[in-house]
């Protein structure tokens, strides 16, 4: 196995971890934002207000993306099982 093998293989997981995870922290991001607006609208400063909203949110995101997200870890993990016998020269 060559360090270019390994160079490869750690940067695609590199990507896959963050195009993987990029949907349900931006659903994060974008409710905490929204709750943050509220309370500055409406002056109230409750700090555990963001986090029921946050939670539902991450996990709705989860439920409608969590089958492509196990399919795309799939086919990764798939592909590098099935090119184990070029690494292994």
């Amino acid at each position: 196995m060559q360090i270019s093998d390994v160079t490869t293989i750690a940067s695609e997981a590199l990507f896959l971890i963050i195009k993987v995870s990029a949907p349900v922290l931006l659903v994060s991001l974008i409710v905490g934002l929204i709750i943050s607006i509220f309370q500055t609208v409406t002056s109230i400063q409750e700090q555990t207000l963001t986090f029921v909203p946050k939670i539902i949110a991450v996990f709705l995101t989860l439920i409608l993306l969590g089958n492509w997200m196990l399919t795309e870890l799939s086919g990764f993990m798939t592909n590098l099982w099935s090119n184990f016998s070029i690494y292994t020269r």
